[in-house]
């Protein structure tokens, strides 16, 4: 199952602070806006997304359609089958993609730990 490109977005108390800290650790900003209280930060193939006062946990994130430099793959699987294996293999579904649709879209399972995991194609 490919899932496409990975990163962990973060909830974060305070956007500046955490930018700071893993600056420290090598990350620079590869995309967001400050203003609206989220960065996206890379070290390498890592992507770290910070984002403050937008959800209560962090979250495991795949883009299918992406690579880890966020540029659209030439092929890959949709959203709309990527739901269809997982319930096939017995994952609930905690927010589903219309799957009569095309394009972007996007869905949440949730771990036996109650970790959100967010699906998210951009194309």
């Amino acid at each position: 199952m490919q899932l496409g490109a990975f990163s962990i977005s973060l909830s974060v108390k305070d956007l500046h602070i955490s930018k700071a800290f893993y600056e420290k650790l090598g990350f620079t900003v590869f995309g967001g806006d400050a203003s609206q209280n989220w960065l996206i930060l890379k070290n390498g193939d890592h992507v770290i997304g910070l984002f403050q006062g937008m959800f209560d946990k962090n979250i495991l994130t795949f883009n299918p359609g992406w690579d880890q430099d966020a540029q659209p793959l030439e092929t890959f699987t949709d959203i709309r089958d990527l739901q269809r294996e997982l319930k096939a293999r017995g994952v609930a579904i905690a927010q589903e993609v219309d799957e009569s649709g095309t394009g972007p879209g996007s869905m949440v399972i949730v771990d036996p730990d109650g970790n959100p995991i967010l699906i998210d194609q951009h194309v």
